[in-house]
């Protein structure tokens, strides 16, 4: 059976897109992305939820931008136990685990006393154990892929090597401003 020259052409373009496209999601995967500087730690960290973008600062000087995955559902802030959604404001670190669920994590301290008292008035649990966490255990393969999804339950997640950094640079009780 022959293939008209359009067939032939058209196989030969899927074969090329399908290179390229195989090349270009191997070479995001492998590239390393830039680390924090060594002996710099981190003083204050602003979240842009509807940007998915997590920054991290000493001082007034921008250290690194992270690219990050949140809670099932994102928009607006937490009010309840079990609502998936990451909350808004201002709060601190307040916790390290390096034996988490997920490779690693650093607390973040929600409920505030203005979260207690608004799901208080609604009859309603907070929920909490908020984090900033890598990958489930076991899922450290996912990398940079992660970032594509929102699959918290209310947390943000960022991959294994960048939980690793920030663990190491973040110090307890550094401030933290999630922005809707």
């Amino acid at each position: 059976m022959f293939l008209s020259n359009t067939a032939l052409h058209m196989r030969k373009l899927c074969f090329y897109f399908t290179f390229i496209f195989i090349t270009a999601l191997t070479a995001y995967y492998f590239l390393p992305e830039k680390s924090l500087p060594k002996d710099t730690a981190v003083t204050r960290i602003v979240v842009y939820k509807s940007k998915r973008k997590m920054l991290v600062y000493s001082g007034n000087s921008l250290l690194k931008t992270y690219t990050i995955s949140l809670g099932d559902n994102p928009i607006g802030h937490k009010q309840y136990e079990g609502d998936e959604r990451t909350p808004e404001g201002t709060y601190f670190i307040n916790a390290k685990n390096p034996n988490s669920t997920c490779h690693k994590n650093v607390g973040i301290s929600y409920p505030n006393p203005v979260d207690i008292n608004n799901a208080r008035l609604l009859g309603i649990p907070t929920g909490g154990d908020i984090k900033i966490h890598g990958l489930k255990n076991g899922q450290g393969y996912m990398g940079k892929f992660q970032r594509y999804k929102d699959w918290t339950n209310g947390c943000i997640a960022v991959t294994n090597e960048e939980i690793n950094e920030l663990y190491t640079h973040v110090p307890i009780g550094t401030v933290i401003i999630i922005n809707p």
